[in-house]
């Protein structure tokens, strides 16, 4: 249960932290369709990005050009960036990031999560990053409550069977031992879809990535594949495809 004081402090994972999770997606119209994957999530520090042995460097890279626009120095300065176009300043708090990292040059997010800290430690912001598989991404700036939920208007073509109306209604309190997230999208006339991450946290030693890199291999390469396959399926079984809006670029944060 997250209390009031929890969400006044950032948490401590003794990043960085591994999550090995499972993504549940719920549909309920027209077609009631559900689906489960499992992947792990890394969560760092991101003045602190981990840098592993070299020969393990191929199953993780945190990379600037993954994230945001792409164009600074680092993910924080693109981060702050687009922050500061807000109106927050962190003054050198501390950000968590939870996102996949690249494996073998290859990494696809389609949410990446940042938990936003003040100098004195209070979560001011979470920061949640979509990527669709259009290459297109987008960022939500979230003000969450005690419990971590937060509601904002939904303005990003995502999946082509939504189209881009409703809006979101979100639980993501900082990682802890359990990782437990929720997104629930709900639109006019109709019942809402979900998704959902639960995951329990391990410390990154080299031992507790190779496991998991032996058991999933490639994982961010099956999450993009799945998206797609389930998209197939869905096709195939009726679903009408909403039109895609005109190209979007990036965040325009630097």
């Amino acid at each position: 249960m997250v209390t009031a004081a929890s969400a006044r402090r950032p948490a401590r994972p003794r990043s960085p932290a591994l999550y090995p999770c499972t993504i549940t997606h719920v549909r309920r119209a027209p077609r009631r369709y559900a689906l489960r994957h499992r992947t792990y999530l890394w969560l760092v520090d991101l003045d602190h990005l981990p840098v592993l042995p070299r020969p393990l460097r191929p199953l993780a890279r945190f990379r600037t050009r993954d994230h945001f626009t792409g164009r600074a120095p680092s993910v924080r300065a693109m981060l702050d960036g687009f922050l500061g176009e807000h109106g927050i300043h962190l003054r050198g708090g501390r950000v968590l990031m939870l996102a996949h990292a690249a494996v073998f040059g290859h990494v696809f997010n389609p949410l990446s999560l940042y938990w936003c800290y003040g100098p004195g430690g209070g979560l001011r912001c979470v920061v949640a990053e979509v990527h669709n598989t259009y290459g297109e991404r987008h960022a939500y700036l979230l003000h969450t409550g005690t419990a971590g939920t937060a509601t904002v208007t939904k303005d990003f073509y995502v999946s082509p069977f939504h189209p881009v109306d409703g809006h979101y209604e979100m639980r993501l309190p900082p990682p802890g031992e359990r990782l437990l997230l929720s997104i629930r999208l709900q639109r006019p006339g109709g019942p809402p879809f979900t998704a959902s991450v639960h995951g329990r946290r391990r410390e990154a030693t080299a031992l507790a990535l190779l496991r998991l890199a032996l058991r999933r291999p490639w994982p961010t390469l099956s999450v993009s594949a799945a998206i797609r396959f389930h998209g197939i399926r869905l096709f195939l079984r009726g679903l009408p495809v909403q039109p895609r809006p005109g190209r979007r670029a990036p965040e325009s944060a630097s």
